[in-house]
């Protein structure tokens, strides 16, 4: 399927042609084209123009007229104001337009791919294993999953990475418990949930610790078996894997309740990384990027100083021998450069580790790891707060299970779905309210601009009114709703109709989608299209309001109109997609 050149190109193509021609030394210049409230576009560039060449603006902006070609999507153009075009679209061309996405049977609504698509490592949803996931692993998660469903969309090749804390001197202690109570983790391969692998690990860490607080020779032991986990010992990893193996089960039921699609190979944690360490180690020294420096292999910068005034370096290899999180983090660069051949290395990682990729980013371009060809970025993510503002804890100062966060929003969300619910059944509710409440959730995080903080407020979150999931998922099940009373009457475009404002405004929404998703995509910023989702359902319920679809004048005015709901709804629906959210056909 071919895709469908949107309005607003359409007529930037047009205007940017005639400034070529009115002004041939301008070359290709932009024309600034915006939406506008004094017509459908506002042409804002013509007043740069004129001052460059030192014209009048007006009389530069009424050559510029007089030089557009008649006809196609332009229905009226004037100069306004000093120097502006208010330009209006005709109708027909808001109705073929549309009815050109409509018939894109690849479900992308005429959406082009992006000119030079690349290769982008995106690494997200990174918990530690044997650990409790929190409320802090809910925005990595969210937001990475969207932006690999935005970037996938534009055609990327994308490879997903999800950086799992599955190494370090914590294991020690683990593994030199399970070793001396064998059975602690036994059972039969996947017939334990995710609830239950969790509550084995959580009580195994307790007693482990226990253990190692009170009992000095238990801790000699512990430390051994840290040097043993690193020397790469046989049965160490093997009782390390069961810890892994355990930790899995868990993470994919909670990735499976967040309705998110985690695969085993794209789970490639800090023990991934293992056999590349040393080299990498080598290579820093070797080329002097990296100096020993009382022992310790580092790297410093000018403007990474302590508050003594003194540099802070990267510490690559510390003074033991073991290595820290630099290592690991540079090995992976290697790798993801390197071996998966990325040209983009995206990083959701939460803002208060923005020093520490910063001096590894850079290290890595002294290295010659990342060039002109290779850019490496920290999508850095804010804080979920509490309603009080201040981060989120349980009323014990604890931070909060996410489980039970998510728990809490589908419930919520199945007492609003009972509440508007006329002729769905108990399971209907139950999975209605499932998707419901995990929209609600995933939508809030990414309403929000990532780098701020946001607040959980379950109450706002499931509310049917306002800038929410549910407020989009009802106007959607609502057209469907329309388009099943409708029975054997098929939506279908009628371009010699005359459109109303409302129809109008919500044809011209609908058909800028592609650049909604395409901004969002480049600039990472799955907010940009929930603003757009947001404005599509409320334009929406506006023209529900003021034009009568099923009672429409004339049958082709009902077509046209059901045309109009059904567009909007395939328009929701894959916008929706995109951040990973359902929506139910009936609610």
């Amino acid at each position: 399927m071919a895709s469908v050149t949107s309005l607003s190109d359409s007529v930037q193509q047009h205007l940017a042609s005639a400034i070529a021609a009115a002004l041939p030394e301008a070359g290709s210049a932009d024309p600034l084209l915006r939406r506008s409230d004094r017509a459908d576009f506002q042409a804002n560039g013509i007043l740069a123009l004129a001052k460059k060449a030192k014209a009048n603006p007006r009389e530069l902006a009424a050559q510029v007229v007089s030089r557009l070609e008649s006809g196609g999507a332009i229905r009226d153009i004037e100069v306004s104001g000093p120097g502006f075009l208010n330009v209006t679209i005709a109708d027909r061309a808001i109705t073929e337009n549309l009815a050109a996405r409509y018939a894109d049977d690849t479900g992308r609504l005429g959406v082009p791919f992006a000119d030079r698509p690349g290769t982008t490592v995106i690494d997200y949803a990174q918990p530690n294993v044997a650990k409790e996931m929190h409320v802090g692993h809910l925005r990595s998660a969210v937001i990475g999953d969207s932006v690999v469903q935005l970037l996938g969309f534009t055609g990327e090749t994308v490879v997903r990475r999800h950086h799992i804390g599955d190494w370090g001197t914590q294991f020690g202690m683990l593994i030199q418990y399970l070793d001396e109570h064998p059975h602690e983790l036994d059972h039969e391969a996947g017939e334990v949930s995710g609830e239950e692998a969790m509550s084995n690990l959580d009580r195994l860490y307790k007693a482990a610790r226990k253990h190692f607080d009170s009992d000095e020779e238990f801790k000699t032991r512990a430390r051994r078996r840290v040097v043993d986990l690193q020397a790469g010992d046989p049965h160490t990893l093997a009782v390390w894997q069961k810890f892994v193996d355990e930790s899995k089960i868990y993470f994919f039921s909670v990735f499976e309740k967040l309705d998110m699609e985690v695969r085993d190979p794209d789970i490639v944690g800090e023990s991934g990384y293992n056999d590349m360490l040393a080299e990498t180690c080598r290579l820093l020294e070797e080329s002097g990027v990296a100096v020993r420096s009382e022992g310790a292999l580092c790297v410093f910068f000018d403007d990474v100083k302590g508050p003594d005034g003194k540099p802070v370096p990267l510490i690559v290899q510390k003074s033991d021998g073991g290595y820290g999180y630099a290592a690991t983090d540079l090995s992976a660069i290697r790798d993801r450069v390197f071996n998966l051949k990325a040209d983009t290395l995206l990083y959701v990682v939460d803002a208060r580790q923005s020093l520490h990729f910063k001096m590894v980013f850079e290290t890595a371009r002294r290295a010659g790891w990342l060039n002109e060809d290779v850019t490496a970025v920290q999508l850095a993510f804010g804080t979920v707060l509490g309603k009080d503002g201040k981060p989120f804890k349980t009323r014990a100062g604890e931070t909060v299970r996410l489980v039970d966060l998510l728990d809490e929003a589908i419930d919520r969300a199945s007492t609003v779905v009972r509440e508007k619910a006329q002729d769905l059944s108990e399971e209907e509710i139950a999975e209605r309210g499932t998707q419901v409440g995990i929209g609600a959730v995933k939508y809030a995080d990414l309403s929000t601009s990532a780098n701020r903080d946001y607040k959980f407020d379950l109450d706002q979150m499931v509310s049917l009114n306002g800038d929410t999931s549910v407020y989009l998922q009802y106007a959607y099940a609502r057209i469907q709703s329309i388009l099943r009373k409708a029975g054997e009457v098929r939506p279908a475009a009628h371009p010699e109709l005359d459109l109303s404002d409302a129809e109008r405004a919500l044809g011209l929404h609908a058909d800028a989608f592609g650049e909604a998703v395409t901004e969002a995509a480049r600039e990472y910023a799955p907010h940009k299209l929930t603003a757009y989702l947001y404005q599509l359902a409320s334009l929406y319920t506006t023209f529900y309001d003021k034009c009568p679809v099923l009672k429409a004048e004339s049958p082709e005015q009902v077509e046209n109109r059901l045309f109009l709901c059904d567009v909007t709804a395939r328009t929701l629906h894959r916008g929706m997609a995109l951040l990973g959210i359902r929506t139910p056909e009936r609610l």
